[in-house]
């Protein structure tokens, strides 16, 4: 049986782990500060529990297991926040129906324009991106299209940038004309 690590061995292993964690945590949160909060979180519990890591097994599994440990935990305690729980005998609060009325205009008119900045694309990045965002993994868009994959990685990259590029050039117009207001007659 192999003795315990050290506490010093133990934070240089650590140590080492570090950018590989945040870029983890990054990956799992897809935002920064979520991500610093999970890393933190991770190093406090690997700190807390060091005994319980078995010396000659993966370390870096190890930590990594009980990052992605957390971040499940707290993403099911965020969905369950966000459930509403209605415990009167005949659902009234679920079936009254008064608590808000749902207004779609302003989204519809987004998706309109969302719609026609997907339609200017070139055809050559529009259909892969598009068989993406019906659902369609990667492999098989590739072989729907008869193109290598990284092609098609390559042409809904290129897609997202350039829909990216025809949001802000389209919302910072937007912008600054209701900024001007209407010609003053």
């Amino acid at each position: 049986m192999q003795k315990s690590m050290s506490q010093l061995e133990f934070h240089d292993r650590f140590y080492q782990m570090e950018s590989l964690l945040q870029a983890f945590a990054y990956n799992l949160t897809k935002n920064v500060e979520d991500a610093k909060d999970l890393f933190q979180e991770t190093a406090y519990r690997a700190l807390t529990n060091r005994e319980k890591f078995n010396p000659g097994t993966n370390f870096k599994a190890w930590l990594f297991t009980i990052m992605k440990n957390i971040f499940i935990n707290n993403y099911r305690k965020k969905t369950k926040a966000n459930t509403i729980m209605d415990s009167t005998d005949n659902l009234f609060y679920l079936n009254s129906g008064s608590n808000s009325i749902a207004n779609g205009g302003e989204s519809n008119v987004m998706m309109q324009e969302l719609t026609k900045m997907v339609e200017r694309l070139d055809d050559s990045i529009k259909v892969p991106f598009l068989m993406h965002y019906k659902g369609y993994k990667y492999q098989e868009i590739a072989e729907e299209l008869t193109l290598p994959l990284g092609t098609v990685k390559s042409r809904i990259f290129f897609a997202r940038k350039e829909l990216k590029d025809q949001i802000r050039k389209h919302y910072k117009l937007a912008r600054n004309l209701k900024m001007i207001g209407p010609a003053s007659e």
